[in-house]
């Protein structure tokens, strides 16, 4: 978080510990430490200048400590904090006009969106359910800001960052397995998008959406919202936007068992994706970087879908990167997918094996999407004498209770 931030503002390790009152090494230790132990007091002043809301970095919101006065440093607070938000909000705030907003107002929808970022990154590794809790809380947080908000331009801004927190809901409620919460929440950020007036990311909230509807199999809703927020994006959409849409109506089209419609999209998906600049950040609201090993991935969710294991088994390699990566709940649906492929092309002890290790990822981060899809696995193997790979497969499974 203090890393994040830091980079956000654009200032280095020197000029922040010189603003706290500190040593660069001792930013530099904070920043890579880990779960190590840190000095608590420092970790608090550094915390409490970077604007980081403190339960992010694990102290309780009486520790902050006022940052000490530094002449050497000419960057005052409010302008740290106004060039903060311009670095962490991005393109997305290219919608509205900065000259209408003070460095508070920027800083506060900053700050937010930060905070939003941090629980993005943290679920790939953090139970749903622990996370849920304090996201619900963040939002009541961004609507109490933005029904206090004093003009039009404030509002949209704020609006922008409600919606992003409620998209997080959506995917959280969807990792849980609450699909009726999944849909309300998802319904939330594309009315909010909408109301925030930019069209990139009302049309990442159409998609997110479109992607929950084909992963559940609603292929027509699926599409129909695809359709929607390619007409969001217009002709001078970001490559990011395109590729990732392309991969989103993929899914779609391999729900509604459409194997031709699959692979044009893919191929577009493709095609999209060599155009994106790895060296630039991804534009917000994308808060990671989507590379052709991500199409790869979904080629491979798609022949799983369609049932095509030659599908699935070309696109491993492609996508090891993102198999690899450290979104464990992710990795263990994609494994599924595998597992599913081997399944199709006889392979039993193979496809339980996986199935296996995905399930326990399920379980150990509390996923009720990762042990539903173990689930629609296991009814797709219908044998009278099942063998002992899939018996010690129905040990493991019955005794799931999320």
């Amino acid at each position: 978080m203090i890393r994040l931030a830091r980079q956000a503002a654009g200032v280095s390790q020197k000029q922040l510990g010189e603003a706290c009152g500190i040593s660069q090494s001792a930013v530099s230790r904070m920043e890579g430490h880990g779960a190590a132990s840190y000095d608590m007091n420092q970790l608090a002043r550094t915390a409490t200048h970077l604007q980081i809301p403190l339960r992010l970095v694990g102290l309780a919101e009486h520790a902050a400590v006022r940052a000490a006065p530094v002449d050497r440093m000419e960057v005052e607070r409010r302008s740290f904090l106004a060039g903060a938000a311009v670095a962490a909000t991005g393109p997305a705030l290219a919608a509205f006009d900065p000259r209408h907003a003070s460095a508070a107002e920027n800083g506060r929808s900053a700050t937010l969106r930060l905070a939003t970022s941090a629980y993005r990154r943290m679920d790939g590794s953090t139970p749903s359910r622990q996370l849920a809790e304090p996201v619900l809380a963040h939002l009541r947080l961004a609507r109490t800001v933005a029904g206090e908000a004093e003009d039009s331009a404030t509002r949209a801004r704020l609006a922008a960052v409600g919606s992003e927190v409620a998209g997080l809901a959506g995917w959280l409620s969807w990792d849980m397995g609450d699909h009726g919460s999944a849909r309300t929440w998802y319904g939330t950020a594309v009315k909010a998008a909408r109301s925030s007036r930019d069209r990139l990311l009302t049309a990442y909230q159409l998609g997110s959406l479109a992607q929950f509807e084909a992963h559940a199999g609603n292929a027509a809703q699926a599409l129909s919202l695809t359709r929607s927020a390619r007409r969001q994006l217009g002709r001078e959409r970001p490559a990011i936007a395109a590729a990732w849409l392309s991969t989103v109506e993929a899914l779609a089209h391999a729900a509604a068992g459409d194997r031709a419609s699959t692979d044009q999209a893919l191929k577009d998906a493709t095609e999209d994706a060599t155009r994106i600049t790895v060296e630039e950040p991804p534009p917000w609201p994308w808060v990671f970087t989507f590379s052709p090993g991500k199409v790869a991935a979904a080629r491979l969710a798609c022949g799983s879908r369609l049932g095509l294991p030659q599908w699935v088994f070309e696109a491993q390699d492609e996508a090891g990167p993102v198999l690899a990566s450290g979104h464990a709940k992710q990795r263990a649906v994609y494994v599924l997918d595998m597992a599913a492929a081997h399944l199709a092309s006889g392979r039993i002890d193979g496809a339980f094996a996986l199935a296996t290790q995905a399930l326990e990822t399920g379980v150990r981060y509390r996923s009720g999407r990762i042990v539903e899809k173990a689930r629609s696995l296991r009814r797709a193997y219908v044998t009278a004498s099942p063998p002992g790979v899939v018996r010690d497969f129905d040990d493991r499974l019955h005794g799931v209770h999320l």
